[in-house]
């Protein structure tokens, strides 16, 4: 009698590997906006040491814009190679190698005897902190993928970059009353820390990001870069008169490059930005906010530390301490900004974020240029200013996530930065530019910017939320 079989058993299947624990969620938060707010600190550190290093340089200053300019320039010319490379070869990879470069160039910016040095390692600071930003943003989306954690998240990110902004000019005008060097000697020191944090904190990820084999789009990046540079020379050279030929010519070369580089980018097989993607009403939002930001705030407040300085005769040190008035409001409300989620879309958000900055900028108009400062008129309009920052900073990040698919990311996070500091290396140039014919004149046109800002935000957005995010 044949014994009865057993049902056979065939092998399990492969248990699926377990997600990350939750834990990573907040390490990877807080590794990834301490390097953010260490990325932002350089970036406005010589907001309060531009006058001690022109001195030190000889700068003139008709090109004193390029000490301020080199990182928004090497940030916005390789954001979205950044973005590109971070979604195709790994987001811890490429922001612990933008981590470790930050600290090394930070570093080598104090020890440059000439404006033309200092700019140099201005760029590479900035390119190193491309990849900073868009794989600190791609890492956070794979930490988070949706609803209320991701809001709160991208908010934290947001108020990080407003505590960098307002802590780079307190360390600076700190140490610079010893020596202006040092600030970037301590940048570096705390960024190589941090980046060696990174190492043990961040976890590997578990496969292989697909699209490994991509190319970076290298066409499109030196097209851009240089309609960035021919750009920025214009703007800079302005000021000593915008009708010279050479202007012209500069300004015909940016359009031409930009041209180029659209037309690179549409024939690319894999290029930095999906042209595509500007169809979606978030994403252009996303990319026309971060624009408007950089341009209209980052752009004058980049500059209004040294306008005090020169204007109300006031020290480095009490001047980052007054700016520290906006930049600290912004912080706050960008870690507060979540509470709007539920109510309203991130785009009308942004507007909000535009008016109230335009709010506080008309409310400075006529106290950034004598000695006995307004101050009830000065510190309401730094602080609702500072309010209107922090809208911006915080909805931006989540709307450059969000507005693109879940495996472009660092790409979304590439290209709303991109827009940012392209904005903010050309507002610094105009600004530095009209505020030749006094404060007032750089105010009034930050504040049309910001109204243009907002009117665009808004153009074909919702006013609310469709639904909790992905």
């Amino acid at each position: 009698m044949r014994r009865a079989h057993s049902p056979s058993h065939s092998p399990s299947p492969p248990l699926p590997r377990p997600a990350p624990a939750r834990a990573a969620g907040p390490a990877t938060l807080a590794v990834t906006g301490v390097a953010t707010a260490l990325a932002l600190m350089n970036y406005t550190a010589p907001m309060l040491t531009l006058p001690a290093m022109a001195e030190a340089f000889g700068t003139p200053s008709s090109a004193q814009a390029w000490l301020l300019n080199g990182t928004p320039l090497g940030l916005a010319a390789l954001l979205l190679v950044a973005g590109a490379l971070a979604d195709a070869h790994g987001r811890r990879r490429v922001f612990l190698l933008g981590t470790l470069a930050l600290g090394v160039t930070a570093a080598l910016g104090a020890f440059a005897d000439s404006t033309a040095l200092f700019t140099a390692a201005r760029i590479a600071q900035g390119a190193a902190s491309a990849a900073v930003l868009a794989g600190s943003l791609g890492l956070l989306a794979d930490a988070y993928p949706s609803g209320r954690d991701r809001i709160r998240a991208t908010g934290v990110w947001g108020a990080s970059v407003s505590g960098g902004i307002a802590l780079g000019p307190l360390l600076a005008g700190a140490l610079s009353l010893a020596d202006w060097r040092l600030a970037y000697a301590a940048l570096g020191a705390a960024t190589l820390l941090t980046a060696a944090a990174g190492t043990r904190v961040l976890a590997r990820p578990a496969h292989r990001p697909p699209g490994g084999d991509r190319r970076p789009d290298l066409a499109g990046a030196t097209a851009l870069a240089l309609a960035l540079a021919a750009l920025l020379t214009a703007l800079t050279l302005g000021r000593d008169g915008w009708l010279r030929p050479a202007i012209g010519v500069l300004l015909a070369a940016a359009a031409a490059l930009t041209a180029l580089f659209l037309r690179v980018e549409r024939r690319a097989a894999d290029p930095m930005i999906d042209l595509g993607l500007l169809r979606r009403p978030e994403f252009r939002a996303s990319t026309v906010g971060a624009l408007f930001t950089g341009l209209a705030v980052i752009g004058l407040f980049s500059v209004v530390p040294a306008l005090i300085q020169h204007g109300a005769g006031m020290a480095p040190l009490a001047a980052a301490w007054l700016f520290v008035l906006w930049s600290g409001t912004s912080f706050v409300v960008a870690l507060q900004a979540r509470r709007l989620a539920g109510r309203l879309s991130a785009p009308y958000q942004l507007a909000l974020g535009f008016a109230l900055s335009t709010a506080g900028v008309l409310a400075l108009l006529g106290s950034l240029d004598t000695p006995d400062l307004p101050w009830p008129r000065l510190v309401t309009g730094l602080v609702v200013a500072g309010a209107g920052s922090g809208l911006l900073n915080a909805a931006l990040p989540r709307l450059a996530v969000d507005s693109v698919p879940p495996e472009r990311a660092a790409m979304g996070s590439g290209a709303s930065n991109t827009a940012r500091y392209i904005g903010s290396a050309a507002g610094v140039a105009l600004m530095l530019a009209v505020s030749a014919a006094g404060p007032d004149a750089a105010l009034v046109t930050a504040a049309a910017l910001s109204l243009a800002g907002a009117a665009l935000t808004v153009a074909g957005s919702p006013r609310r939320r469709a639904g909790g995010g992905r």
